[in-house]
């Protein structure tokens, strides 16, 4: 008898597939491209084609697909039929090389920041043959990269696979220099774990903030909503497992890893984990993974909320990006080993880290949020606005030492816990810290500020390019040692030196405190108080420079990403602010005069101390409420005149998000004095219990 995990991978022609179907000197020369020690030629490219157009045939598929991650921030493909005629104008199933390694797409359409205008509409895709094609909705997909005709980057994924090049190039150069002169290679490797909201389909188009923001802009709690957390790692609700299996064999079948799955702490709540994988890969499986989240929930009458905040007052969602590097024969560069203040290439690889986040925190702020985010950081196990790193005290401790040229220092020792029947319970080097944007958890860290609607691409390009840029002087400086016995001497004091500049980035407390607040101020932390003040981070000259020289984004890639960002904050808080408008215009104004009216319908009633005090309430409520209603309508049609995108971002984001907050404020009053009745939405409490 057959077991689902009998069918994983059955949709994707991974390397198994290339391995049993292509010739042995094809399948050998993609082995080389993909250790890019060679380039695929036409012929290979033909011979792959050939045998990825017959398993998809197999598999009842009748067109194909270049899938590109546009600058929209999700995904995009066009889709092209195999059938074509032959000479005899009969009907065959045809697939090229030529057609696998290039499609061309309209990269004027898509989001481009101004590179593009309408008459330079041409744009290419091209292959990216290190992630695997895969089989979705009979359609076979082709992981794919997307420039302009003038070479412009118009994709998230080109500036990802330059980064993971250049971070593997001065890592590999450090290692080689260390006692591992073998290594060829050193891979980013990435788990995302995506956390997400369920809610009933019916109420959630009954609502069309839900609908057009992905977030309740009004709502109260219930009187039990997050309270003790017993929705945290509790039972999962039968209607939502059915829905996680189902999301599991579709993504099994993909060949996705999805490891663990659970409740989070908020009511309707969820996260997914995969295990592990190269950066590249993981960015694509988890665009995957949100695509079928939601394609999934649809079938299961549910809707599937991304959105860092859909819900006030409880947990927001995030996609925690966990990071490490591995070398090509598996050593994993951020595990302490038992001995970790002896570990040189911890060390160093680790302090390479620190000094990059340190220098770097405001672009790394920038590529990890949105708009959205704004709503989720700072509370409820999602991180402070402010970039620190949690090493742990014990690992704190070794740092902070070595600073001092103290390389003798004790085990560290703790109270281990006891068990009669176990012989042997395993104890990490370092707690985990929720409320740390950037902690180290074992042999990786956990970069918590990702909102969770985001595609992870452009969070991995800063990283991998700022630690890259970090590792490169590094290698410059261990280069210039030809005594192999100098070079331990030469990283520790490299560590040290690092350690004494950068040590205002570590922070092992809680970054909730009050008292990190001050104590950011005082290292000179940056931070800023909306992410739309992050955004100009990007065109700060040594930022400019920085892509420029690692050959990541050019000057004027950078300038149309900063414009597409601008023009995604106002777009979305404009959506908010007219949904808004509407619903109060059309819905809760007449609301509150139908309340009204219940009261004087009868003049004895109405007399009534209690229905004299709803009068005046409920009469106040709507006075203030038409009066902000008016203001908000003319802060939306009487705008300045805007000098750049940049200008109107910020007239968006402290002009109208101030006047959203002030009408939430009575409407959420409206939803306690009015009656069940006359209120014209779904409350929290019921879209809370919607999943049950």
């Amino acid at each position: 008898m057959s077991h689902i995990f009998d069918l994983f991978g059955i949709y994707v022609f991974d390397e198994a597939k290339m391995r049993e179907r292509l010739p042995h000197p094809v399948y050998q020369k993609w082995k080389t491209t993909l250790a890019k020690e060679d380039a695929l030629d036409q012929v290979t490219a033909d011979a792959i084609a050939h045998a990825m157009k017959s398993w998809a045939l197999e598999h009842q598929v009748t067109h194909y697909s270049h899938w590109f991650q546009p600058l929209s921030g999700s995904t995009a493909k066009k889709q092209d039929c195999f059938l074509e005629p032959n000479q005899q104008s009969q009907a065959i199933a045809r697939f090229s090389g030529k057609a696998l390694m290039k499609g061309e797409g309209d990269a004027s359409s898509f989001p481009n920041g101004g590179l593009r205008a309408t008459f330079e509409a041409r744009g290419y895709t091209y292959w990216d043959c290190t992630s695997f094609a895969f089989i979705k909705d009979h359609v076979l997909y082709i992981p794919t990269i997307f420039v302009s005709y003038n070479g412009e980057v118009l994709d998230k994924k080109t500036p990802l696979l330059r980064s993971i090049e250049c971070l593997s190039t001065h890592a590999t150069r450090i290692l080689n220099k260390l006692d591992m002169p073998h290594v060829r290679r050193v891979t980013p490797m990435v788990g995302l774990e995506q956390e997400y909201f369920l809610i009933d389909k019916e109420l959630y188009h009954r609502r069309n903030d839900l609908l057009q923001c992905g977030r309740t802009l009004f709502g109260t709690m219930p009187p039990k909503g997050e309270l003790v957390s017993e929705h945290y790692f509790g039972s999962i609700p039968k209607r939502v497992e059915c829905f996680m299996k189902d999301v599991n064999e579709k993504l099994w079948k993909l060949g996705i890893y999805a490891k663990t799955q659970h409740n989070e702490v908020a009511p309707c709540q969820f996260e997914i984990a995969p295990i592990f994988c190269n950066t590249n890969v993981a960015v694509d499986q988890n665009l995957i993974m949100m695509d079928i989240l939601k394609t999934t929930a649809d079938e299961h009458n549910f809707v599937c909320l991304l959105h860092e905040k859909p819900f006030a007052h409880v947990n927001g969602s995030g996609k925690h990006n966990n990071f490490s590097l591995v070398s090509d024969d598996g050593c994993n560069l951020f595990d302490p080993g038992e001995q970790p203040q002896e570990n040189i290439r911890f060390l160093l690889f680790t302090c390479a880290l620190i000094k990059a986040i340190d220098l770097h925190s405001d672009l790394l702020q920038t590529a990890s949020s949105c708009y959205s985010n704004d709503y989720r950081l700072g509370g409820s196990e999602a991180p402070p606005a402010i970039i620190s790193i949690c090493m742990g005290n014990h690992l704190e401790s070794i740092l902070l030492n070595l600073e001092q040229g103290n390389y003798d220092i004790t085990n560290f020792s703790q109270n281990k816990f006891q068990m009669d029947t176990l012989k042997d319970i395993p104890k990490d080097t370092s707690d985990r810290n929720r409320t740390s944007p950037f902690a180290f958890t074992g042999n990786k860290f956990e970069f918590r500020m990702l909102g969770s609607s985001l595609s992870a691409s452009t969070t991995n390009v800063v990283l991998n390019t700022i630690l890259a840029d970090s590792l490169k002087e590094i290698a410059d400086q261990l280069d210039q040692i030809e005594n192999a016995k100098e070079i331990t001497t030469t990283a520790l004091s490299i560590c040290q030196n690092i350690i004494k500049n950068h040590k205002r980035i570590l922070f092992s407390q809680d970054g909730y405190s009050s008292h990190w607040q001050e104590e950011a101020k005082k290292r000179k932390l940056f931070h800023a108080s909306s992410y739309v003040y992050t955004i100009s981070s990007y065109m700060k000259k040594e930022n400019i420079e920085l892509f420029r020289k690692n050959n990541i984004y050019q000057p004027q890639e950078l300038k149309a990403r900063v414009n597409i960002l601008y023009e995604d904050v106002i777009s979305s808080i404009q959506t908010e602010a007219h949904v808004l408008a509407l619903m109060c215009k059309q819905h809760f104004i007449p609301s509150i005069i139908k309340e009204l009216q219940f009261y004087f319908t009868s003049s004895q009633v109405a007399m009534l101390p209690y229905c004299q005090h709803q009068i005046e309430l409920l009469t106040k409520l709507l006075e203030t409420l038409v009066s902000e209603h008016q203001l908000l309508t003319a802060q939306l049609q009487e705008l300045p005149i805007f000098e750049s995108k940049e200008q109107e971002a910020y007239y968006y984001n402290d002009v109208i998000v101030p006047q959203l907050k002030v009408i939430r404020k009575i409407l959420d009053t409206l939803e306690i004095e009015l009656s069940s009745s006359n209120y014209p939405f779904p409350t929290y409490e019921e879209l809370f219990s919607s999943i049950y």
